[in-house]
């Protein structure tokens, strides 16, 4: 079902900062192996130290597109998903995003830490939050997947203390920093086998060499 937001500004958001689109195979979570176009959006306050796309953060520092353009290029990709990620794409109000999207007849999905309240209309909502910036309370129960990034084996109870948050229907992932894959990846296998409510997501697109 998918999640609607009614956004709180009655300024609607026509243009928004692109990092860059491309059309490409989902490599992490629950949908990993599926073709989908990506839109990722500039600006974040998140700033995870760790952080693979730090060149996002700047939100001036992307050109503002016209919302239309956005969906036409996704559109015209064959795709029949369109992930919005970032940066942090829930700073942004993405409710004339969705629109343009669904009426596209386009799946829409969200890569979200949940540092702000949700705006739009969401066919899939991964949470994946981050100890830089708490995330926002509404955002728990929206989810319909939980992507822990585990850093280091602090990060568990991390992730145990969202996974009580989240609906009982949210799918579970343990997902591993990939510059610490090789330390906390047999850390996460164990942990997953003592606990199998949870489920591997590993950067698949890495291993192909893809975006």
């Amino acid at each position: 079902m998918a999640v609607s937001v009614n956004f709180e500004s009655g300024i609607l958001n026509l243009e928004l900062p692109l990092m860059e689109d491309f059309y490409t195979i989902q490599g992490e979570g629950f949908y990993q192996g599926s073709a989908a176009y990506f839109i990722r959006l500039g600006g974040c306050e998140v700033r995870c130290v760790w952080c693979d796309v730090k060149d996002s953060w700047d939100v001036n520092a992307h050109p503002k597109i016209e919302i239309s353009t956005l969906s036409a290029k996704a559109k015209a990709s064959g795709s029949q998903i369109v992930v919005v990620t970032g940066g942090e794409p829930s700073m942004h109000n993405l409710g004339p995003l969705t629109q343009e999207l669904r009426e596209s007849g386009l799946k829409t999905h969200i890569e979200t830490s949940g540092a702000y309240p949700l705006t739009g209309t969401w066919d899939w909502v991964c949470f994946s939050p981050k100890k830089f910036k708490a995330p926002h309370i509404s955002i728990p129960l929206k989810a319909n997947e939980l992507k822990v990034v585990i850093f280091h084996k602090k990060d568990f109870e991390w992730a145990e203390e969202f996974a009580s948050k989240v609906s009982t229907t949210c799918h579970l992932y343990l997902q591993p920093e990939w510059s610490k894959e090789k330390e906390m990846l047999p850390a996460i296998i164990d942990y997953v086998k003592a606990n199998p409510k949870w489920k591997i997501s590993l950067q698949v697109h890495k291993y192909m060499n893809i975006p």
